[in-house]
């Protein structure tokens, strides 16, 4: 391959304009375009397959320099090894640069603040990542990963599970950019770690603390005794099984009473995809309540109580608030206001002969194929069924008909 070398000169690259590729002898080729542009290509075979690599652009990369870069790829050629592994190898980045990478990526294609990505970049940091975070990706194996998962797996199940599979997704990411060879993951769970770490107990559903869904039309007879804003927007969140942020920030000009939709903006959604709520007619009853004492100047549904310090309004009821409900009704220790979301999920499995997709539809789940059709227009009315179903189930033969009123109208 070292023979019949320097063919090309400076000033013969620099006025040839004849498209294909003309040859320096060693591998080393300038290659021009039909539009007139020219690069470096390095060629050489590889069990027998003839291969090419870019070298670069000319004249950003001079003939001298691509004569330097064409020596060392015959170098490791002779050596046995593969200009474009070797290349890769050495733009590979650290664990530590590739996670930011990765981060930056998923919060512009995806991730709608800043909070998402710094619970992601607290998971994948020092805190539990320190032992691969200065490595480059592509020295990262099974071992790697298993020193990193070990000292938690048993001790925080949530934690490890959630580790293991950022780990993963960002290894894949590190693998379409390149800097990765093809081929397993070492992160991955299934024909991977599953033959090294061992098994745990299953994680409950959502690792959120659910109340039985039997239990949950007792409660719901009790709140609805409960007066407030705190009170109505719990029991519409149950009603829905909405999340707690989609909820308190529900705003009334997302509220189709004409049709009994709600529908709550990709913005807000966790999957950034818009979400339409078919209303149970207890739903739509809250929504009436809550329009009965609107305050002007507050756009949202379950508003917030006025600053003492301020005449200023326009803000929505808080989490906390629904929260320190559950406290003063003393089922925060059996249960979560995102625990509903698992209740009504059990619930649909264990009682109904819905479609599995209506049900996770509901829940907003991020699905796709036949599970991704339920979440269009066109089969709203089989998830307005269903919820008609958990509305029915949640009232009872005692709560229905019982409508309890707000304390006062705000001033």
């Amino acid at each position: 391959m070292a023979r019949n070398l320097n063919k090309l000169s400076a000033n013969g690259v620099k006025n040839e304009t004849h498209p294909g590729r003309h040859s320096d002898g060693g591998g080393l080729y300038l290659q021009v375009s039909p539009t007139g542009t020219s690069s470096w290509v390095f060629m050489w075979k590889d069990g027998g397959k003839r291969t090419a690599m870019g070298l670069g652009a000319y004249p950003a990369v001079s003939l001298a320099d691509a004569r330097d870069k064409a020596a060392l790829c015959r170098k490791q050629v002779a050596s046995g090894l593969n200009p474009l592994v070797e290349a890769r190898r050495e733009a590979a980045p650290t664990f530590a640069v590739a996670v930011e990478r990765f981060l930056d990526d998923q919060r512009m294609a995806a991730w709608r603040n800043d909070k998402h990505k710094a619970q992601w970049k607290m998971t994948l940091g020092k805190s539990y990542c320190t032992a691969i975070l200065d490595r480059k990706v592509d020295e990262i194996g099974t071992a790697e990963i298993v020193k990193v998962l070990k000292p938690v797996w048993q001790t925080k199940a949530e934690t490890a599970s959630r580790l293991r599979g950022r780990i993963e997704r960002v290894l894949a990411f590190a693998e379409a950019q390149g800097w990765r060879a093809e081929g397993k993951n070492p992160a991955q769970w299934k024909n991977g770690l599953d033959a090294i770490l061992p098994q745990r107990k299953k994680l409950a559903r959502g690792h959120h603390r659910a109340m039985a869904y039997a239990e949950v039309p007792a409660f719901i007879e009790r709140l609805k005794a409960s007066v407030g804003v705190a009170a109505r927007a719990l029991e519409f969140l149950i009603l829905t099984a909405a999340r707690s942020s989609e909820v308190v920030n529900a705003r009334w000009e997302e509220i189709d009473f004409a049709h009994k939709v709600w529908t709550v903006p990709a913005a807000r959604m966790k999957a950034g995809k818009e979400h339409r709520v078919p209303l149970s007619p207890r739903a739509v009853e809250i929504l009436k309540l809550m329009a009965e004492v609107r305050e002007d100047g507050n756009d949202f549904v379950f508003p917030g109580q006025k600053s003492r310090k301020s005449v200023k309004a326009g803000k929505p009821v808080s989490a906390a608030s629904m929260e320190m409900l559950l406290r003063r009704m003393e089922v925060k220790d059996a249960a979560t206001i995102h625990g509903f979301r698992s209740s009504f999920r059990d619930w649909a499995g264990d009682q109904t002969s819905f479609p599995r997709e209506v049900a996770e539809a509901a829940l907003a789940h991020v699905v796709g194929g036949v599970e991704g059709a339920y979440r269009r227009g066109t089969a709203l009315e089989k998830r307005r069924k269903l919820m008609e179903a958990w509305g029915d189930f949640l009232a009872g033969a005692k709560a229905k008909g019982k409508v309890v009123a707000l304390a006062s109208k705000r001033g």
